[in-house]
Parts: structure tokens; C-alpha cells; sequence
């Protein structure tokens, strides 16, 4: 030790002498860091990361419990990071860009983050308990709705003794006018998480004697006055078998019940109940102050699929336009779920397009909210319930159609003339499922449920003259199953207004309600 630090010292004596005769310092005598090129600065992508960087640099952050006088959350059901990247590709591309550069509406906004999406139960979750989570605060079993995780799935006595106090609930307690807007049934899991308190997400329309059904405790909700703008699908939940709805469909309800003409009963004349498009066109916000539409017997439409529909349906931003005219009446505030539904059902069917399709409308109904809101008083949320197993791989070259087969580049970083062939001779396609029905072909078909009973199909299939972009291709998967199933990784959460910034880094699915009720001031 003695002669190592003899030789240090040998060694600092001799850089001050050196610097000493030579009259500079070791500073001045090195080489100075080289300049950035004029062709590095004048590059778009700097200038347009500075930009952002300034943009970011003066953001003001509102740290105050209770500022944001509404919150509107955003459930991209199913909505991955994955769907997130190859939904914003589609956008981009259906502008005419290449895609990869663009951005979906919610992605500009100045704070995002992610959140882990597990049940108590399941490693890879259902959205019953996800939904759960983000609107009570606490996570639970798959499968259930608003109980708590002690509740056995089905266990009705249970469910009534552990039921949980939902986001919405607090805000129909505190005043503030409240909605629910989903493209799925509005007594499906995401949007009945909001207001119904079961053990058994379905349970719809029927219960076991002693316990209520969803649609019933929706038409019957004594928190507040009741929710004000309920829009989506569901309808045959809501009337009797011996009811034939406007599209010629019956019922579900074994009970006798026509729910609809109760919601009527209770809320008068100011209330106002649609199942068409027409009549969702006719709504007069300033002469509605609760509204009821239920545009399909059970889910709306694909948005690729909605002009198919007998009677016309409202596409997932016109809905968010309406429920913000009516929301936006009340003097102290509101409440607002949003959800892009179809989503998780064309992943479930292993359809990209429509996955796809249905995530580049929901993105279209987050800029309505971003349109119509303020900053300074509205806490807007976008996130997903879970992830699927959905997959973005091989090599394509810049541009190259989201939904194409891979075309990839040359050795000298050219594209290739012709799809690239994988390890048995066959072209194959950037998107693809893990699991699923796997490949059909039903071309310009814009319905994913089209093969629902068709049995999975295993193993490749050559796609040389196949165009995978059409409507009704569906991709490959690795493992044939019945159903592609949801993903067990962390999806994305952005979000702008005050309290956002409360939501960066990786939390816990159920964080997101302590945010939005600290944010809005909904515990006392």
C-alpha cells in the first residue's frame, strides 16, 4: 500500500510540474468536445426535439387537492402499447404519411406513465377486475364488480356484504352531473364498473334471488340522482322477452321488467330515451337533462361496420360530443367515462383491422374532449383495462402498410422489391396474435364477428396472394385457442389537467382512483 501511494503521488507531482512549465492548465491543453455538424442541427428531428423540449420546459404543473372541477377517464378497452404504436402507424398512414412519426391525440399530452394490470387472482387480468380497480382504489378478483376481493366469484350473499365505493358514486354524492359512454353493452364490465356492485360481471340482466342484475341497479342507482347521460349498446338487458325492440330483436329479461319505461317513469319529462341515430341527432342538450340511448341489443358497432346498422348508430366521438353538451350544464362539475370497447373485440377475434380501426376513433374521441375542455379545470385520463396478445415484429421498412406483409430493406437500407419470406418459404405480416382463431380470409367482410364459431385455424398459411389489409383478414397466431386472450403486461396512461403529473412513472392499476379523487376533491 505504502508504494502504491508512493506512486500516486510520483504521478500528481508530475502533471503539476508539467502544467507549470508549460504554463497551461491540464483545461486548456485538452482537446476540446467537437461541435455539432450544421447538418445535425439543421435536421428535423433535433429541431423538432428542441421544440419539444422548450414546450416541456415551461409546463405548469397544478398541484392543488380539489382543482379539477371535472374528470373525464378514457378506458381503451384492451388498448396496449403494442395497439397504441400500431393504431397511431394506421393513423398516420390513413392521412397519407408514412405513420411512424405521428401521433394519436392523447399521446400529445404532456404526462403519461404506466400501470401494472393484474387481479388479485390472475397474473394476466379480466377487465371486471381491472375496471374495479381504476374506480374503486382497490384491486380484486377477476370476474367481479365493485366487492371486494374476499368475495368468491357468484358468491351473491358475499357481494352484498363487501360491496366498494366507486369514483362515481363520490361524484354523484358531491353534486356533479355524472356519464357513461361505452361502444360495448353499458352493462359490460367497464362501463358497469362505474355503478354496479356484483360478484358476477354476468349478470346483466338476471340475478340470483337476493341480488340485483347490473341493468336494474342502473335504473335504480340512488347515489345522487341517478347518471345523466347513459349512451351505448345493451338494449335487450333493459326489456323483456316479450318486447321486440326497433330492429326487430327480443329481449333477455325473464322477470317481466321493461327497465327503459322505469327510467322513463322516474326522470319524467325531462328525460329523453334514443335507439337510433336519428333520434340521437334529434337530442336538444339545453331541453335534456337525463338521457338514455341504447343504439344495439347487445355491442355497437365496428366504427368500420357502423354504416351496416338497420337503424343507425352514433360513432364513439359524436357520443362523447353529446355527453360533454350535457355534462357541461351543471354548475359543479361532472364525471365522465368514456370507452372504446370494440377494441378488446376485434383482438379477441384476431382482427387487426378492426382492433385497430376502433382504437384510431377512440383516439378521434379523446380530441373531442381535448377540444372542449379546459386545462385549468379538467382532469382528462386515457388508458386501458389490459394489454392483448397482440404482436408488432420482423423488419418492415419505414412506411410499410401497418396491416401489409413485412417488405423489408436491402443491404444497402433500400426496400426490398417483394415480401420477405420466412424460414418455410412464406411471406408474413408485421401484426400478429401469440394466440387465437388464427388466419381466415373473409376479404372485404367488416364485422369480426363474422368467425366467431368457425374453429381456430392452426398452423401458416401462404399469404402470397392474399391482401391482408382488407377488412376481413385475420392474422396468424402461434397457439390455437378458441378466443386470442388479453396480455399480461403494463399498458400506457396519459393524462393533462390538474393532477396529471401525479400519474408519471409505473404504479398499480388502482392508484389511478386516488389520483382522480384527489384531483377532483371527492373525499372530504
Amino acid at each position: 500500500m505504502k508504494f502504491l501511494n508512493s506512486v500516486l503521488a510520483l504521478g500528481v507531482a508530475t502533471t503539476i510540474a508539467a502544467c507549470s512549465e508549460s504554463g497551461a492548465s491540464t483545461a486548456e491543453t485538452r482537446t476540446a468536445p467537437p461541435a455539432l455538424s450544421t447538418d445535425q442541427r439543421n435536421s428535423t428531428w433535433y429541431r423538432d426535439a428542441q421544440s419539444r423540449l422548450q414546450q416541456a420546459s415551461q409546463r405548469q404543473i397544478d398541484n392543488t387537492p380539489g382543482a379539477a372541477k371535472n374528470i373525464i377517464l378514457f378506458v381503451g378497452d384492451g388498448m396496449g402499447i403494442s395497439t397504441v404504436t400500431a393504431a397511431r402507424i394506421l393513423a398516420g398512414q390513413q392521412q397519407g404519411r408514412t405513420g411512424e412519426e405521428y401521433q394519436l391525440s392523447f399521446e400529445q399530452m404532456p404526462f403519461a406513465g404506466l400501470i401494472k394490470t393484474y387481479n388479485t387472482n390472475q397474473q394476466t387480468s379480466d377487465s371486471a377486475g381491472t375496471a374495479s380497480a381504476l374506480m374503486t382504489g382497490v384491486k380484486t378478483k377477476a370476474g367481479v364488480l365493485n366487492v371486494d376481493e374476499t368475495v368468491a366469484r357468484g358468491d351473491c350473499k358475499a357481494g352484498l356484504e363487501h360491496p366498494l365505493t366507486t369514483a362515481l358514486d363520490l361524484a354523484e354524492l358531491h353534486g356533479k352531473r355524472t356519464g357513461i359512454i361505452s361502444t360495448a353493452r353499458i352493462t359490460h364490465a367497464t362501463p358497469a364498473s362505474t355503478y354496479a356492485k356484483v360478484p358476477e360481471r354476468g349478470w346483466e340482466y338476471q340475478a340470483p334471488e337476493g341480488c340485483r342484475d347490473i341493468a336494474a341497479q342502473l335504473v335504480e342507482m340512488d347515489r345522487g340522482d341517478g347518471i345523466d347521460v347513459i349512451l351505448g349498446g345493451g338494449r335487450r338487458a333493459f326489456i323483456p322477452q316479450s318486447v321486440t325492440d326497433l330492429e326487430g330483436e327480443k329481449g333477455k329479461r325473464t322477470d317481466g321488467r321493461n327497465l327503459v319505461q322505469e327510467w322513463k317513469n322516474r326522470y319524467g319529462a325531462a328525460a329523453t330515451y334514443i335507439e337510433d341515430e336519428k333520434g340521437f341527432k334529434a337530442v336538444d342538450a339545453a331541453k335534456t337533462d337525463k338521457l338514455l340511448g341504447l343504439f344495439q341489443p347487445s355491442h355497437m358497432r365496428y366504427e368500420s361496420d357502423r354504416e351496416n346498422d338497420k337503424a343507425g348508430e352514433p360513432s364513439l366521438s359524436e357520443m362523447t360530443a353529446k355527453g360533454l353538451e350535457l355534462v357541461q350544464k351543471g354548475e359543479d362539475g361532472y364525471f365522465m367515462l368514456v370507452e372504446g370497447g370494440r377494441i378488446d373485440h376485434g383482438h379477441h377475434a384476431g382482427n387487426a383491422y378492426n382492433a385497430l380501426t376502433d382504437a384510431v376513433e377512440f383516439a378521434k374521441a379523446v380530441q373531442v374532449a381535448m377540444d372542449n375542455t379546459s386545462t385549468e379545470d379538467t382532469l382528462i385520463i386515457v388508458t386501458a383495462d389490459h394489454s392483448h396478445a397482440f404482436t408488432m415484429a420482423g423488419y418492415p421498412t419505414r412506411g410499410n402498410p401497418i396491416l401489409g406483409k413485412v417488405i423489408g430493406n436491402d443491404e444497402h437500407g433500400a426496400p426490398q422489391d417483394a415480401p420477405q419470406l420466412a424460414a418455410d418459404g412464406k411471406p408474413y405480416t408485421t401484426l400478429g396474435y401469440a394466440n387465437g382463431a388464427g388466419f381466415a380470409d373473409l376479404g372485404d367482410e367488416t364485422n369480426s364477428d363474422a368467425r366467431r364459431d368457425a374453429p381456430a385455424h392452426s398452423g401458416r398459411v401462404d399469404l402470397t396472394e392474399i391482401d391482408t389489409t382488407k377488412p376481413g383478414f385475420y392474422q396468424e397466431s402461434l397457439v390455437p385457442t378458441g378466443s386470442e386472450t388479453h396480455g399480461g403486461e403494463d399498458v400506457g396512461i396519459w393524462a393533462r389537467g390538474p393532477g396529471s403529473h401525479l400519474l408519471t412513472g409505473t404504479n398499480e392499476q388502482n392508484y389511478v382512483f386516488h389520483v382522480m379523487v384527489r384531483s377532483g376533491g371527492l373525499l372530504d
